[in-house]
């Protein structure tokens, strides 16, 4: 099988269900964000030498693939059996997010991204995943999504922020307070 089949070269791509639309399409730019969380997410469990965060990390991956499918299929004219998103998805991120927050001293500020990379990575992750929610709320708009798409979304970029602070203190890098410069 080719990998290259020459029928985007119009400028359009087919959706699950055989729809036609073009690449920059609104349901397009959102699966295609949350393919670019994945391969954020791919970076950063790479970089890890954390073997239970790498796995939750591979986790999410394969429910950010799951999600993407259900993206990518045209709700009226799709016929395919698509994977599942489930309430139990978005309440294991809130089970790691609960239990790496116990081992964090209390935010008293917000913090500035960086002090290491795989801090910062995580940090480009979270981005990612709040401009993916974006997406998704948009298409929402004009074609109703799943509202479990939008709450995963919307909890993996809090379990992103308390990963990156968890990472912090594992790899000994300062978390940078914001102060205000209020002169």
């Amino acid at each position: 099988m080719k990998i290259y089949t020459k029928k985007g070269d119009t400028g359009t791509t087919q959706l699950i269900g055989g729809t036609r639309v073009p690449k920059h399409h609104v349901r397009i730019e959102t699966y295609g964000t949350v393919d670019e969380l994945n391969a954020h997410i791919g970076l950063l469990a790479d970089l890890m030498d954390l073997e239970e965060e790498k796995k939750s990390l591979r986790n999410i991956q394969d429910r950010l693939f799951t999600l993407g499918s259900l993206l990518a299929a045209d709700p009226e004219t799709n016929k395919m059996k698509l994977p599942h998103l489930h309430l139990a998805d978005v309440i294991d991120l809130e089970n790691a997010i609960d239990k790496m927050d116990l081992q964090l001293p209390q935010m008293t500020h917000f913090v500035l991204p960086g002090g290491h990379p795989i801090v910062s990575q995580a940090h480009i992750a979270r981005c990612v995943c709040r401009r993916a929610e974006r997406m998704v709320t948009h298409l929402h708009e004009l074609s109703p999504v799943d509202a479990l798409i939008i709450q995963y979304l919307n909890r993996l970029s809090d379990y992103l922020f308390t990963l990156s602070r968890f990472l912090a203190k594992h790899y000994e890098a300062e978390e940078i307070k914001w102060i205000p410069k209020m002169e």
